[in-house]
């Protein structure tokens, strides 16, 4: 027990920008379920059991009706695609937490992945009980967000219009941060220029898995230079 309260507590500053990030975004997606007709009990439910930020936004639509389970199916996967990439980068650092191994797949958003791979325990912190802590966090800041946001929304109506912009806005929070705390920008200038690229070829709709594709490529191409560079300083 003494050492599970050694890693949280170490666990617990390194989820401060997802901490305030989720609260709010959590709101925003709370207060749009809401005006869904959907209550507290859906909001916890969906981001327990779902726990994916950008998907549940997209989720939204699916209560207008008129889309087939075919559908929902096929917009999930393109959604959340990009996971299968963060789960597979991370194979070699879970591959010792046992049972705790599931959840952490499951819990592997955005933000969290973020910090799963540049946050190091300090010494004396067991690295599992680190990474298990700051994925755990993360869930639950997720979790109060989307409930508190239902709970607003029921209490004081307004105009929700733009609310979802919160989400973009943490993942610019969170390149920031990565980019100030990591000395190769190259993954960094990758990511952006082929996103970039791939807009303009793919358009909005259809440029996220090229786009993954490519940063893949990339970053396997680079491999080895990249991790000189971080050999030598």
């Amino acid at each position: 027990m003494r050492k599970k309260k050694k890693a949280l507590k170490a666990a617990f500053p390194h989820t401060i920008p997802v901490l305030l990030g989720y609260l709010f975004i959590g709101i925003a997606f709370g207060i749009l379920l809401r005006d869904k007709g959907l209550g507290a009990g859906w909001a916890a439910l969906m981001s327990t059991l779902i726990y994916a930020g950008s998907m549940q936004f997209v989720a939204l639509n699916f209560f207008a009706g008129g889309w087939s389970l075919a559908s929902i199916a096929l917009m999930t996967l393109m959604v959340n695609l990009r996971h299968m990439f963060y789960g597979l980068s991370m194979l070699d650092a879970f591959k010792s937490m046992g049972r705790k191994k599931p959840y952490m797949v499951f819990s592997l958003t955005d933000e969290t992945f973020s910090l799963l791979c540049s946050a190091q325990p300090p010494e004396g912190v067991d690295k599992d009980s680190f990474l298990f802590c700051m994925a755990l966090l993360d869930h639950v800041y997720w979790i109060a967000g989307s409930v508190l946001g239902s709970l607003i929304g029921s209490l004081i109506p307004f105009d929700s219009t733009g609310i979802d912009f919160a989400m973009t806005a943490l993942f610019v929070v969170i390149f920031v941060e990565q980019w100030k705390a990591m000395r190769n920008h190259l993954p960094a200038l990758a990511g952006v220029g082929a996103a970039l690229l791939c807009l303009g070829l793919f358009g909005p709709d259809r440029f996220i898995l090229p786009t993954l594709v490519l940063i893949a490529g990339l970053l396997a191409l680079f491999r080895k230079s990249m991790a000189q560079e971080a050999d030598a300083s």
